[in-house]
C-alpha cells in the first residue's frame, strides 16, 4: 500500500489531529514557534532543513532552491505547513525559493496526498496603500518587489492545490529582528509623524500566531480550502500606543544615539517605502479566521508585549556590541 493510500480523514493511520506535519522554516522566526507549539502538542514532526550543519532527530534533508532534493519528503506526511520563504533577497533568489520552490513542494504534496497545505504568507502582497480594515477579498493585491510578487506567486500555487493561505502583517515577539527594532530605532523620527493623528497597525504575536497556525492545520478537510485568512489581532494597534510602550518598556532608551540614522541606512533604497507602511493605515479585517479556529486571538500589544522586552533588550544590546 502507498503512503497516499492510507491518508484517511482523521489523519495518517487513521490517527486523529493533523497525522505527521512537514514544517518548512522551521529555524526560522515564525516557523520555530509553530514547530514548538505542535510538539507540544504531541503532534509528529518533521522539518525540513538545508543546512549541512541541521542534525536532529525530527529533520529531513531539502532544499526549497533544488526542486529536486525535494523528491519523497512529503511519504507519510498529512499536513504541510509552509513557512519559508527569502525575504530581501534577489529576484532571482525570491523567485528560486518562494515561487518555484513552493512549486515543487506543492507538487511532492499532491504526489503524497497530503491532506492539507497552510502557507504562512504576508499581508505585504497587497503593497502601499492605505489599508483600514479591509477583508481578504475586498482588494487586488498589489505587490511591490521581488519578496511580496513571488510569496504571492505562492499563495496562488498553494490555493490552486487546495491549500489555506495566511496573511499576518507585523509581528512582534522573540526572535523578531525587523518590526519592533525598527519602530525602536526610529521612534524619534514616529513620534513627528504623529501630528497627523498617527497611524494605526494590524500587530499579532509570534505565539498567537502560531497557534492559529496549528489551529489551521487541524481542521477538517474542506474547512477554509483554497482560501486566504488574515491572521491578525481583531483590534488595529495605534502606532502611538506602540511607541508609548516600547518607552514604558525602556526599550527606545536602550538603543544607541544613532539609531535612526543607521536603520535608514540598513534599510537603503526601500527605506521610504517601509517608513510609509508604518506612518500609514495598514489594519486588517481577520474576523473570518477566528471564526474558523477554536484558538484565541490573544491579548492586545499593551498587555502581550511586557513578556517579549527583555528578549529585545538582549537582542538590541548584542546588535550594539557586533556593529
Amino acid at each position: 500500500m502507498s503512503d497516499a493510500s492510507k491518508v484517511t480523514e482523521g489523519g495518517y493511520g487513521g490517527e486523529p489531529g493533523p497525522g505527521t506535519v512537514l514544517l518548512t522554516g522551521g529555524a526560522g522566526f515564525i516557523g520555530s514557534h509553530v514547530r514548538r507549539l505542535l510538539r507540544s502538542q504531541g503532534t509528529p514532526v518533521r522539518v525540513l532543513a538545508h543546512r549541512a550543519d541541521v542534525d536532529a532527530a525530527d529533520t529531513v534533508r531539502g532544499d526549497l532552491a533544488d526542486p529536486a532534493s525535494l523528491r519523497g519528503i512529503c511519504a507519510g506526511v498529512t499536513t504541510l505547513v509552509h513557512a519559508a520563504s527569502v525575504i530581501n533577497g534577489s529576484e532571482e533568489e525570491c523567485r528560486a525559493v518562494n515561487e518555484h520552490g513552493t512549486a515543487a513542494l506543492v507538487d511532492e504534496a499532491r504526489r503524497a496526498g497530503v491532506r492539507r497545505i497552510v502557507y504562512v504568507s504576508t499581508a505585504a502582497v497587497y503593497g502601499e496603500g492605505v489599508h483600514r480594515g479591509i477583508t481578504e477579498d475586498a482588494v487586488d493585491p498589489a505587490p511591490v518587489g521581488p519578496t511580496s510578487s513571488s510569496r504571492l506567486a505562492a499563495e496562488k500555487l498553494v490555493r490552486a492545490a487546495g491549500g489555506t493561505v495566511l496573511r499576518p502583517m507585523f509581528v512582534y515577539g522573540a526572535g523578531d529582528r525587523w518590526f519592533i527594532p525598527q519602530v525602536a530605532s526610529l521612534a524619534g523620527y514616529l513620534t513627528a509623524s504623529l501630528a497627523d493623528g498617527g497611524s494605526r497597525l494590524s500587530l499579532i504575536s509570534v505565539d498567537d500566531l502560531a497557534e492559529a497556525v496549528g489551529a489551521v492545520a487541524q481542521l477538517p478537510p474542506g474547512e477554509v480550502d483554497g482560501e486566504v485568512l488574515h491572521v491578525t489581532h481583531p483590534e488595529p494597534t495605534p502606532l502611538a500606543e506602540i511607541l508609548e510602550v516600547l518607552a514604558e518598556n525602556s526599550l527606545t532608551a536602550a538603543l544607541p544615539g544613532d539609531a535612526h540614522e543607521r536603520t535608514v541606512a540598513a534599510m537603503g533604497a526601500s527605506a521610504p517605502r517601509r517608513l510609509r507602511l508604518l506612518t500609514s493605515d495598514h489594519y486588517y479585517d481577520s474576523a473570518r479566521l477566528w471564526r474558523s479556529v477554536d484558538v484565541s486571538c490573544g491579548p492586545g500589544f499593551r498587555t502581550a508585549f511586557p513578556r517579549y522586552a527583555q528578549w529585545y533588550k538582549d537582542a538590541i544590546a548584542a546588535a550594539d556590541k557586533a556593529s
